[in-house]
């Protein structure tokens, strides 16, 4: 098996090439950065560039399917000139994709996209599974819907779709945890607002393990990308405490502290989404770091 990877020099990207290569799937990948290139057998670079529509055709030869990560990141100050970019780059690249297939021979027969929970509305009462489609008209809530329309395009090639909204992914090599970690270690830690706010997170191996999953079993349509098990923010910051082995003595940073130092981004500290991963649980899917702590020990081991 062969998959083609946009994105796949990041944070999750590189986790998914990981585990393909683990289990013998080849990979083909996706860089606007021409020095990025590789050729080696089961990891071929092929150069892009989303701006201007220009893409190197012959990255889809022997594909089997398609792992659409590409977009720019969420974690950057929310300027009105960032935000489109933040929605373009996703739209543009997918885009950009359907284009190129459209007039190409290819052996494609899924696309598995990354998606968020960002799509669900702040809630500290509602339980979200997939079914769930009242969305708001938040931000965060625009750039996911909008995505996730642009991914389902593929459809019009006759390649099925799936979609999986990733919630907070945890991993020591980057994303937010080691940016919780940093503080702590100082004696610096503090939850955020009340505490009270769901936070649905996913260990890093698992969510590379979902998507080759997924791809395997010919799964499609949404999945969410969390574990079975959220915490809100007071019991997240607690337990990476514990594991740290750092006192929590700070009070709770206020709502209007980060609104001030983050501007409208501030948002992503405080939204509360508790989200269910039983649809892919009930497809036979394992998650090996079901737990928060056991997750967080092998992280920060």
């Amino acid at each position: 098996m062969r998959v083609l990877i946009t994105g796949a020099t990041g944070l999750i990207g590189q986790a998914i090439v990981k585990r393909c290569h683990k289990e013998g799937v080849a990979v083909n990948y996706l860089t606007t950065k021409r020095s990025k290139l590789e050729q080696r057998e089961n990891y071929k670079g092929f150069y892009w560039n989303v701006k201007t529509q220009d893409i190197d055709a012959k990255c889809f030869k022997g594909v089997d399917a398609i792992i659409h990560l590409a977009g720019a990141a969420i974690a950057k100050r929310w300027t009105r000139a960032y935000k489109k970019v933040i929605i373009s780059s996703r739209v543009q690249s997918t885009q950009l994709l359907i284009n190129a297939l459209k007039g190409e021979s290819h052996t494609i027969k899924q696309v598995v996209s990354a998606s968020a929970i960002g799509i669900y509305p702040d809630s500290r009462i509602n339980y979200y599974d997939e079914k769930f489609t009242e969305f708001d008209t938040t931000f965060l809530s625009e750039v996911t819907k909008t995505w996730e329309r642009a991914v389902d395009n593929f459809s019009s090639l006759n390649i099925p779709v799936s979609k999986i909204r990733i919630g907070l992914v945890l991993s020591n090599k980057g994303g937010a945890l080691p940016e919780i970690v940093k503080p702590m270690r100082y004696w610096m830690g503090a939850s955020f607002g009340s505490g009270n706010h769901w936070q649905s997170w996913i260990h890093i191996k698992d969510l590379a393990r979902m998507f080759l999953y997924i791809l395997e079993h010919q799964l499609f349509g949404v999945y969410n990308g969390v574990a079975p098990n959220p915490v809100n923010n007071h019991e997240l910051t607690r337990t990476v405490a514990r594991v740290l082995g750092k006192p929590l003595i700070l009070p709770n940073i206020p709502k209007s502290v980060m609104q001030f130092i983050l501007g409208e981004m501030h948002v992503l500290l405080f939204l509360s989404q508790r989200v269910s991963s039983k649809k892919i649980e009930d497809k036979g899917f394992y998650f090996k770091y079901h737990h928060l702590r056991p997750a967080l020990k092998h992280l920060l081991k």
